[in-house]
């Protein structure tokens, strides 16, 4: 009975979402209250909601003061040397210039927001890309490939949907990731080389310079702060090194970089405010979703559903097959962007194979590991169930089929370099 409740659950949790019948938000609250009457007492019901909640509130903690933290870097203007030094040295070579893509793509993903990388990246270079007569899929396709990769970051949606679905530290998940994901990088690095060369040879080499201050509006420029280039960047690195050793828990790393940052660029009040107020709308939507995962998860397995719904699935899956669910997830992982939402994998079907998992001795956070090597990560940007992706077509003028024709099987590659490296270094266990 459990079982077929835990199914109608997700069933119907993925339905209202994937037919847009109501927010993400309304189903992850509604969905497992509504089927929790059926199983449990109303106050055993309010326990496990809270229980749920305070699981994934350090999550939430981390994700809110991190989008803060890297937008007010963005703001100030921290990665606007590297790109402008980048541009200065591809001149009018388009081998170099999609190199430089690529690297500019992954420092202005370090905030973990495609939007936000797109709404940098695209602008600053499509202008040098049609000066030159470059390819707007290429522009479009090695920017996907180099957000995709680095969206693996711990305050990035997928690792943060990963460690609240299955109540595993972010820094448990990620830190055993980090040579796959430097794996992953190269990859793209290499990928970027091939194209760059395709265009060389294509259009050849010309001579010409390219001026990214000229690109930046008045607003943006009073809100640079040059004269701190060095201080924030030591910050930021700083900020990273205490992530990665975990000096202090992430969301604590993130709260006392973020107020040190706010005070060194804007002592003035009323321009705190104003660019805390920037960031607002997309921090609150992305931590909300966060807190109401919370409830959904701490009713599935408050009430036996996951392990019923794990018994069924184990009672059907070959036990020869059930040692390599790592391998299965990992290798599925980024097709799987193309059908399911990150709420609906990550809240819907990812605890569903961890608890599966669990039963033929596979640990959840090897599933975890597995899930965000493709899943929303390298596959987001080719997705047409998530709004960054338009966003990027829609900047670089190109159409989602011809996207997706140009960049999957790359996109793909990027999972399969990172899943044998994970697999060699141990962070995916067979």
């Amino acid at each position: 009975m459990l079982s077929i409740m835990g199914f109608l659950t997700i069933a119907i949790f993925l339905y209202l979402i994937l037919s847009k019948k109501v927010s993400v938000i309304v189903a992850l609250i509604l969905v497992p209250v509504f089927f929790g009457l059926f199983t449990t007492d109303l106050n055993s019901l309010g326990a496990m909601i809270l229980e749920g909640v305070t699981s994934v509130a350090p999550t939430g903690i981390m994700l809110a003061f991190a989008i803060l933290f890297f937008g007010l870097m963005s703001k100030a203007g921290l990665f606007d040397p590297i790109i402008s030094r980048i541009l200065k040295l591809v001149k009018g070579d388009p081998l170099k210039i999609v190199i430089g893509t690529a690297i500019i793509g992954m420092v202005t993903h370090l905030d973990g927001s495609g939007a936000s990388t797109f709404l940098i990246t695209i602008p600053a270079l499509l202008p040098l890309y049609e000066r030159l007569g470059m390819s707007r899929l290429v522009l479009a396709g090695v920017v996907a490939l180099s957000a995709g990769t680095m969206n693996i970051v711990p305050w990035g949606g997928p690792t943060a949907r990963a460690s609240s679905a299955l109540g595993i530290d972010t820094a448990t998940l990620f830190n055993p990731l980090i040579p796959a994901m430097i794996a992953g990088l190269i990859w793209v690095l290499f990928v970027s080389y091939y194209f760059g060369k395709k265009e060389r040879n294509r259009i050849g080499i010309q001579n010409f310079q390219y001026d990214f201050n000229q690109e930046l509006s008045e607003e943006e420029k009073k809100a640079r702060r040059p004269k701190l280039l060095w201080l924030n960047l030591l910050l930021t690195i700083l900020t990273i090194v205490a992530l990665v050793k975990v000096w202090l828990p992430l969301p604590v790393v993130f709260m006392v970089a973020f107020a040190l940052a706010l005070v060194m660029n804007y002592p003035n009040p009323k321009e705190q405010q104003e660019r805390i107020t920037e960031q607002a709308t997309g921090m609150v939507t992305v931590v909300s979703i966060i807190f109401a995962a919370g409830i959904f998860t701490g009713v599935l397995s408050g009430t036996g559903m996951i392990e019923a719904m794990a018994n069924t699935l184990v009672s059907i899956i070959p036990e020869s097959t059930g040692s390599f669910m790592g391998l299965i997830v990992a290798v599925t992982s980024m097709p799987l962007s193309l059908v399911f939402t990150p709420d609906a994998y990550y809240f819907g079907v990812l605890p569903v194979l961890s608890e599966t998992a669990a039963n033929y001795g596979v640990a959840a956070e090897n599933i975890g590991r597995a899930a965000i090597l493709g899943q929303m990560t390298t596959g987001f940007p080719l997705s047409p169930l998530t709004a960054a992706t338009f966003l990027l077509l829609g900047l670089a003028r190109v159409e989602l089929a011809d996207h997706q024709r140009f960049i999957f099987i790359w996109a793909f590659g990027t999972t399969i370099v990172m899943t044998i490296v994970a697999l060699i270094t141990g962070a995916i266990a067979i």
